[in-house]
């Protein structure tokens, strides 16, 4: 796999690094070539736009940044933690205290209410339920309000309301609770110009509120501009 980075030049200032990448590699097989990334820093409340074509290493990039692989070479620091040092039960707890992941499937709970789903990080972590101002449930609600979920279906089973709206309450799920990172897998790729151009807007300026990082994978290369920091990987021929 080869790349392409626009990362701007480091500041001299050095201020506090969500993300460090540096001479990272994962091989899935054996018998493949190991997937190899460029080097990256990304700062606290920066964010990434990440594309590349199919089995580029998108995906596996991800799993690494959210502690469920580890990579096989190099080193991936997030918040000062280098996640390769952390037991698999310490890259799940990181995970819950510190990122929001909007899944590009969504992955809702079925069974929950759009209410519950949006404050389950809260349930799960007892930083993000601290971090949640001023009370876990009234920022879920200022959430759903910010991202046009109405009030009348915050009680609703989550299978009840549209694509577009489940991926809203999938991004008020990951702002929730303050985490400094969210990850976000594709999840432009189910609407309408419109409605892409909205969410993408909404995420970003909550994200700002939040001083939250973000890093989002799509293959729309016209969402890139908006992003402070941009990385094409490719398959190497």
């Amino acid at each position: 796999m080869t790349s392409k980075t626009d990362l701007p030049a480091d500041s001299s200032t050095a201020p506090r690094q969500a993300l460090r990448i540096c001479n990272l590699s994962f091989r899935w097989d054996a018998t493949q070539p190991p997937l190899s990334y460029p080097d990256i820093t990304l700062n606290t409340g920066e964010h990434l736009f990440l594309r590349g074509p199919s089995g580029s290493g998108k995906s596996t990039l991800l799993s690494m940044l959210s502690g469920l692989i580890v990579p096989d070479s190099g080193t991936l620091t997030l918040l000062g933690k280098e996640l390769a040092n952390l037991t698999s039960g310490q890259r799940d707890r990181f995970r819950a205290d510190h990122m929001g992941v909007i899944f590009q499937q969504f992955n809702l709970v079925p069974y929950l209410t759009t209410l519950g789903n949006v404050m389950l990080p809260c349930r799960l972590s007892e930083q993000r339920r601290s971090q949640a101002m001023p009370t876990p449930q009234q920022e879920a609600e200022s959430l759903l309000t910010a991202l046009g979920i109405p009030q009348s279906h915050w009680h609703r089973r989550v299978t009840g309301l549209s694509v577009g709206q489940q991926q809203r309450v999938a991004a008020a799920r990951a702002l929730t609770g303050a985490p400094e990172l969210i990850l976000a897998d594709e999840p432009t790729s189910a609407l309408d110009s419109d409605n892409r151009d909205r969410f993408i807007a909404l995420l970003l300026e909550l994200a700002a509120e939040k001083h939250s990082s973000v890093i989002f994978v799509s293959h729309d290369q016209s969402l890139a501009q908006r992003f402070d920091h941009r990385i094409t990987l490719e398959v190497a021929p």
